[in-house]
């Protein structure tokens, strides 16, 4: 049953309700809050014990924290020496030299009463993690109940400022900004600044999304890590999970959600590790053309366009799928003709429009254009120009009634090759006249 007005109402108040060390002075200043007491749910105590975790206290008040170490398969095989600058610099240009030392790494992940973002959002776990003993140790925080915010913080800012390189997977957009938020709506804590920050979603976008069709941790840990977490909540239902528990419910299902965060902390540290370690060498590390061609994005993207241009041929040999193939063809014609290697480029091209069943993706209409101008401009033959933009006008049309290309699309594209084909009938026939 979905919560009622007065409910939610209550709710959010409780959302602003000060840690209890703070309310505690300020009680003896104005009074303590109409309506509110810092007693804790009941299943807090229950909660503690199921997890073997322990109360913490700091001048905020206290927090509930869990330590655990993993072993096997942390992904880092070296944490102890120092990373590839070259394949950072991909990452975080111009990152600090403490970038390339693992052991100032600080993964963090968090859970939260939303999705959303936002001042309303509270993260109600924080977990983290940093290479120790030849493992992975990690380290949750957890707000038993609202008024225990400050003293969570607090006790990350401290974590923070012993290793100061943050590593997260989506945390750049998502779980950093929130704890921004949240220092500065306490008005009391500095907002911990990590000197680099590493974040490892938009990579994984660019290796593995073309092959598995998503870039949820999960699936990259069972697909690229070969690890199998076995069963795992769904994120959807973390929030209501936690206010159920703030409302007096059982405090047993928050069990699963501390084990979730930790798989996301001991998966981030693997994929951190599997990552590097490709774009430091691509043709040694990778699994297949795919991975080769997403490092090829990744440098261009950078402005390594040498490499990158190496990368974009040695995928295409590599047998990628069409739809990738022709991108790969499209991008390293755009590159070549960048840098002058015309010839390169029109190969490119000419192969681009030579496959029939290529000959009405949006690459072959940019390679149609891409030649014609090359013919006008450089080799001087509008004749040629204007023979490929009429086969183009029929590819175009071809794609049109497959249903290849959208309406408006279609109709820019026609326009534009209309256009460019009357030119060039003029100045053939201008050159027939001569």
């Amino acid at each position: 049953m979905s919560a009622t007005i007065p409910d939610r109402l209550s709710r959010l108040k409780a959302l602003e309700r000060p840690s209890a060390a703070v309310s505690r002075a300020e009680d003896a200043r104005y009074g303590p809050p109409i309506g509110w007491s810092p007693e804790l749910p009941a299943g807090a105590d229950r909660l503690a014990e199921l997890l073997a975790a322990t109360p913490r206290s700091n001048q905020y008040g206290e927090h509930l924290a869990l330590r655990r170490w993993f072993s096997e398969a942390i992904g880092c095989e070296n944490p102890d020496g120092l990373l590839d600058r070259d394949a950072l610099r991909l990452l975080v240009p111009g990152a600090p030299d403490c970038a390339c030392d693992p052991r100032q790494w600080l993964f963090l992940d968090t859970e939260t009463t939303g999705i959303s973002g936002g001042t309303g959002t509270y993260p109600f776990l924080i977990g983290i993690a940093w290479y120790d003993a030849g493992g992975l140790e990690v380290e949750q925080f957890f707000m038993r109940e609202h008024s225990e915010e400050h003293p969570v913080l607090t006790a990350l800012a401290e974590r923070m400022a012993e290793r100061r390189v943050l590593v997260t997977f989506n945390g750049k957009s998502f779980d950093w900004p929130l704890l921004e938020t949240r220092y500065n709506m306490t008005r009391k804590i500095r907002v911990p600044s990590p000197r680099a920050h590493l974040d490892f979603l938009h990579p994984a976008r660019n290796l593995w999304r073309l092959r598995l069709g998503s870039a949820r941790l999960p699936e990259l840990e069972r697909h690229v890590l070969g690890w199998n977490r076995g069963a795992d909540i769904i994120s959807e239902f973390i929030p209501q999970i936690y206010f159920d528990y703030l409302r007096g419910g059982s405090p047993d299902p928050l069990v699963p959600i501390f084990y979730h965060n930790q798989m996301d902390l001991r998966g981030l540290a693997g994929l951190a590790s599997r990552t590097l370690a490709i774009l430091s060498n691509p043709e040694q590390h990778g699994q297949d053309a795919l991975e080769l061609f997403g490092v090829s994005r990744i440098c261009e993207r950078r402005g390594e366009t040498a490499r990158a241009k190496k990368l974009y041929a040695r995928s295409i040999a590599a047998e990628l799928p069409e739809d990738t193939s022709l991108a790969a063809h499209r991008f390293l014609a755009r590159i070549a003709k960048r840098e002058g290697d015309h010839a390169l480029a029109c190969e490119l091209w000419e192969k681009l429009i030579a496959e029939k069943t290529a000959s009405t993706s949006r690459e072959a209409f940019e390679a149609y254009e891409q030649l014609a101008i090359h013919y006008e401009r450089r080799a001087r033959a509008p004749q040629r120009a204007a023979e490929l933009m009429s086969k183009a006008l029929i590819d175009l049309r071809r794609a049109n009634r497959l249903g290849l290309i959208s309406a408006n699309a279609y109709a820019q594209k026609r326009a534009s090759f209309d256009r460019r084909l009357a030119r060039l009938k003029r100045k053939a026939d201008n050159n027939l006249l001569i």
